[in-house]
């Protein structure tokens, strides 16, 4: 007996002479694969507008058009994301008070959840609107609006069909941004 309890308290002591040099990891998550950046020109001729389509993006009739024919989706099913696209032709100047209005409205319903919500204005010759940034786990961190004051409106919103965490998303997010950076820059009014 004694030495079976030798050998335990040797075995203790040796096991305990190392210091441990384990650290916790933090919770990771996915590694992202990105696709090469590959545009084509895509028309939408009812909806009188043009624009750069990544190679990655599908384009979709939105299901909720009802009443409006130039509703469309770019599905980017690798990240699980949609851009809703919402054209709408101008008939006076009221009405392009409201859709900036309503725009805007709709951006600042996320001011609840969002840390900060920043705008970047756009203006070129032919179109000016906002980019609206939304900083913090909200439904959306991508809203837009572009027109040419006379004659087209087109809002966009993206969207994350998952779960909103702003850590994990941010990838995948500044990769869609630019996308949907170029979508604005490279859009044509019919």
């Amino acid at each position: 007996m004694p030495t079976a309890l030798c050998l335990i308290l040797f075995a203790m002591l040796c096991s305990c002479s190392e210091k441990s040099s384990y650290t916790p990891k933090p919770r990771g998550f996915q590694r992202m694969e990105f696709p090469a950046k590959v545009y084509e020109r895509y028309w939408l001729k009812d909806c009188h507008y043009e624009f750069d389509l990544p190679a990655y993006a599908k384009v979709e009739l939105d299901p909720n058009f009802t009443t409006h024919q130039c509703w469309y989706n770019l599905q980017f099913p690798q990240f699980n994301a949609t851009l809703h696209l919402s054209y709408l032709p101008i008939t006076n100047r009221e009405s392009l008070f409201k859709m900036i209005n309503d725009s805007r409205e709709m951006v600042f319903k996320h001011v609840v959840k969002a840390d900060e919500i920043i705008e970047n204005y756009i203006s070129t010759p032919d179109k000016h609107g906002i980019f609206y940034n939304l900083q913090g786990n909200t439904a959306t961190n991508t809203q837009f609006f572009v027109t040419d004051s006379t004659h087209h409106f087109l809002r966009g919103s993206l969207y994350f069909n998952a779960h909103t965490n702003s850590d994990s998303l941010a990838p995948a997010l500044s990769f869609i941004d630019a996308d949907v950076q170029r979508l604005i820059s490279g859009l044509v009014w019919k």
